[in-house]
């Protein structure tokens, strides 16, 4: 395994003192954002699509320090009845897989979208409740005339560039949980898998090392993310795990985003990587900092240091005990 950092929490560095910097940290590889949410602060997508020369310049920045490029990301919503924001997000996802060919990068990661509940829908719609159910046959209508023909179109043009998706499980789009993830999987392409964060399985009560074992077995995970999540059981108890107050209200959120080790132990951390090195991922494990306690610097660093007393850096030994 390799440690890496999604590298939009140094928007604010050049690409180059971006690099110096993850390079003095010790990491091995950067996730880079090329549009949507994460912006593209690093990456001029149609600069270095429309030019081979810069591709090499860009490329040689990486890899004379020591460092690889892990995924680019462009999370974004491709099926929202926002029709602007929906072409907006496809853009952006087709030609990042285009680039991911060109750059042999391996895994393009982003969300799998949410639609609205119906063609004249002004917002998206994420129902959650299978009851009364309008709820259950507005799931129904998404799923089966948004989100797979969708992803039917961009898994076909993933594998033509020997590209993977790693969609994020995440709250607020059609494919949050292990199960509508391999649902989604199976009724496409097996081009798309997984980004597997657990900060966004602890919050809805799933164990993050049990996923890793059910997407393990069907080789769906193509990435993985580092971010922790803190559960304030009390304040669970007022407003329960689909709380709705601002990320900014930390005392009386019911979770929280922290960073690695702050949330869960590391004992739980260790238990990740050897869950993912049993079931076959062997790749890198990004960090994503999210933490509203801790500055960028600290968040990061914090994270590094946790991560690299539980990573698994060497492969095994032959078994001579066995």
């Amino acid at each position: 395994m390799k440690l890496g950092v999604f590298t939009v929490l140094f928007a604010e560095k050049s690409f180059e003192e971006m690099l110096d910097h993850v390079q003095a940290a010790g990491l091995q590889a950067v996730e880079i954002g090329t549009g949507g949410y994460p912006g593209n602060s690093h990456c001029d997508l149609d600069a270095l699509l429309e030019s081979e020369k810069k591709r090499e310049e860009y490329l040689e920045q990486v890899h004379s320090r020591g460092l690889t490029i892990s995924a680019f990301s462009c999370h974004g919503n491709p099926v929202s009845p926002d029709h602007e924001f929906a072409k907006a997000s496809d853009d952006v996802l087709r030609k990042t897989i285009v680039l991911a060919n060109l750059l042999d990068v391996p895994v393009v990661n982003t969300f799998s979208g949410t639609p609205g509940d119906h063609e004249e829908a002004k917002y998206p719609n994420w129902p959650i409740t299978p009851w009364p159910t309008e709820y259950s046959d507005i799931l129904t209508w998404q799923w089966q005339e948004k989100l797979v023909p969708y992803w039917k179109e961009i898994g076909q043009l993933a594998e033509e560039n020997d590209v993977k998706i790693g969609l994020e499980l995440h709250g607020g789009f059609l494919v949050h949980t292990p199960h509508t993830m391999l649902k989604l999987r199976e009724l496409t392409s097996p081009a798309i898998g997984a980004n597997l964060d657990p900060s966004h399985l602890w919050w809805q009560g799933i164990d993050p090392v049990a996923a890793i074992k059910i997407l393990g077995k069907e080789n769906a995970i193509h990435h993985f993310h580092a971010k922790d999540t803190y559960i304030d059981q009390e304040n669970v108890n007022m407003y329960g795990l689909t709380d709705m107050q601002p990320y900014g209200d930390v005392q009386s959120r019911a979770w929280t985003f922290r960073s690695v080790g702050c949330g869960h132990s590391i004992q739980e951390w260790s238990d990740m990587m050897s869950a993912l090195r049993t079931y076959g991922y062997d790749y890198v494990v990004s960090i994503e900092h999210e933490d509203p306690l801790m500055s960028i610097d600290e968040g990061f660093t914090r994270a590094v240091t946790n991560l690299k007393s539980v990573l698994i850096n060497e492969q095994p030994t032959d078994m001579w005990w066995a």
